[in-house]
């Protein structure tokens, strides 16, 4: 088995070698695709000197957005699963083995990582939590998944159920769009809980309530006039 592990990352330059590094030391077989989306902070100076010969990375020229950046990482992946590694270490690593079991076991094509089913987490933001139970509600409407956190970054494919999916969102929006796409392919999805460090906006953290409601429109985009 070859995981492909993508990082889409964006001005985490205080973040970006321990990233690696933490993924670097999970027990698997894997490539490593590091997707720059036009920092302009040192991270991409760090990302062009690495040498590890299990990574590659990808230097976008001007910030397009998460979902760009994942776009270009996905036409790039070989493994039979992959999975994506937000470079910022709100999510751990260490979870991995927990994420994959389902595909491995053969019970599961796509696999969530769930904030809210009882793993650690970092006490924030009331209102980002609010905002989040509503668009997950929204998208689970439309969908008839049972999810309770559509929007985290830790999502689990094998390679099967992304080869016939294109991205079209370039920033956030992909975490609606790819599961409304999952969701019509009929693929078999299992969350796992998993462990969350968020950040805080005085740490780096970048998305906003703007995207709350961009993503409102993308679950109607994606579900009702596609």
């Amino acid at each position: 088995m070859l995981l492909s592990i993508i990082i889409p990352a964006y001005n985490e330059v205080n973040f970006i070698r321990e990233t690696i590094k933490r993924v670097q030391e999970t027990p698997y077989e894997k490539e490593i695709i590091i997707v720059d989306d036009g920092s302009v902070d040192g991270t991409r100076d760090i990302l062009k000197d690495l040498k590890e010969p299990n990574i590659t990375v990808v230097l976008q020229e001007v910030n397009q957005g998460k979902g760009a950046a994942l776009r270009a990482g996905f036409a790039r992946a070989k493994g039979d699963i992959v999975i994506i590694q937000d470079a910022d270490l709100e999510y751990d690593p260490r979870d991995y083995p927990r994420l994959l079991e389902p595909i491995l076991e053969g019970k599961a094509d796509v696999v969530y990582g769930s904030r809210f089913l009882g793993g650690p987490h970092r006490v924030l933001y009331f209102w980002h939590y609010i905002g989040n139970m509503i668009v997950t509600l929204l998208s689970n409407m439309f969908t008839n998944l049972n999810l309770t956190d559509m929007e985290t970054g830790y999502k689990v494919f094998k390679r099967e159920a992304l080869k016939d999916i294109t991205i079209e969102s370039d920033r956030f929006g992909f975490e609606p769009e790819i599961t409304a796409k999952i969701a019509k392919g009929r693929f078999r999805v299992f969350e796992i809980p998993i462990s969350y460090y968020g950040r805080s906006y005085e740490e780096g953290k970048k998305i906003t309530w703007r995207d709350g409601i961009k993503a409102f429109f993308t679950i109607l985009k994606y579900n009702v006039f596609r």
